[in-house]
C-alpha cells in the first residue's frame, strides 16, 4: 500500500518504503503543517545521504543540525528536532537493532504492545503514539489484535482526526477541518 501524506511523490514513496522515515515524519509532526513534517525525511535523506538509524545516531550532532537548518529548514525548530531525531535513531539502534519496523513486527505484537513500544520512543507521547498506531492499522495493514482500541479515537474508521486518515488532498482537508473544529470547541470550553 502506498502512503499519500504529502503532495510530493518522492516524499510519499520514501515514507511508504522506509519505516524509519515514517517514524521520523511522525516525530516532526508538531508545531508545523502535517505535510511539511512528513516531507522532512526526504529533506534529511537528500542532505544527509541516507535515512538509516545507525548512520543518523552516529552522526556528528553539528552536522545533523546543519542538515536540519539548511533552507528550507526541516522544521521550524531545527536544532531541537535534529537532537530528537538523533535520540530516536539511537533508541532504534539500541533497542531494535536499527530496524524501525521491528517496533510493530517483532514477535507479532498486539496493538497494546505496539502502543507501549511507541510510547517508549523519544518524542512519542501518548497522543503521538496512538496516532502512529492508527496510521499503521489504517494504512499499512498492521493487524495486531486490539490495535483500534489501543489507538483510541484515532483508530475509529472515518474519524478524520489525524494523519492516519490522510489518503488524498480531500482527506487532508477533512482532517484539517476536524482539527479546527476541535480547537474551536476546546477554546469555547476554556472560555466558559
Amino acid at each position: 500500500m502506498s502512503l499519500h501524506l504529502t503532495d510530493d511523490a518522492a516524499a510519499d514513496e520514501l515514507l511508504t518504503n522506509n519505516p524509519l522515515a515514517l517514524l521520523i515524519g511522525m516525530l516532526l509532526d508538531q508545531q508545523i503543517a502535517m505535510e511539511v513534517a512528513f516531507i522532512g525525511p526526504l529533506k534529511i535523506q537528500q542532505r544527509f545521504g541516507d535515512i538509516d538509524a545507525a548512520a543518523i545516531a552516529a552522526a556528528d550532532p553539528d552536522r545533523l543540525v546543519a542538515v536540519f537548518t539548511e533552507t528550507p529548514a526541516v522544521h521550524r525548530f531545527p536544532g531541537s528536532m535534529a537532537t530528537r531525531v538523533q535520540a530516536l535513531c539511537q533508541t532504534i539502534v539500541d533497542e531494535w537493532d536499527g530496524d524501525a519496523a521491528a517496533i510493530w513486527t517483532a514477535d507479532s505484537p498486539d496493538g497494546k504492545t505496539v502502543l507501549k513500544r511507541l510510547k517508549a520512543l523519544p518524542g512519542f507521547g501518548d497522543q503521538k503514539a496512538r496516532i502512529f498506531l492508527a496510521l499503521l492499522g489504517k494504512q499499512l495493514r498492521f493487524d495486531g489484535a486490539g490495535w483500534q482500541e489501543a489507538a483510541g479515537a484515532y483508530g475509529e474508521p472515518g474519524s478524520y482526526r489525524s494523519v492516519a486518515d490522510i489518503t488524498s488532498p480531500e482527506t487532508l482537508q477533512r482532517v484539517r477541518e476536524t482539527k479546527r473544529a476541535a480547537k474551536a470547541a476546546a477554546k469555547a470550553e476554556r472560555a466558559r
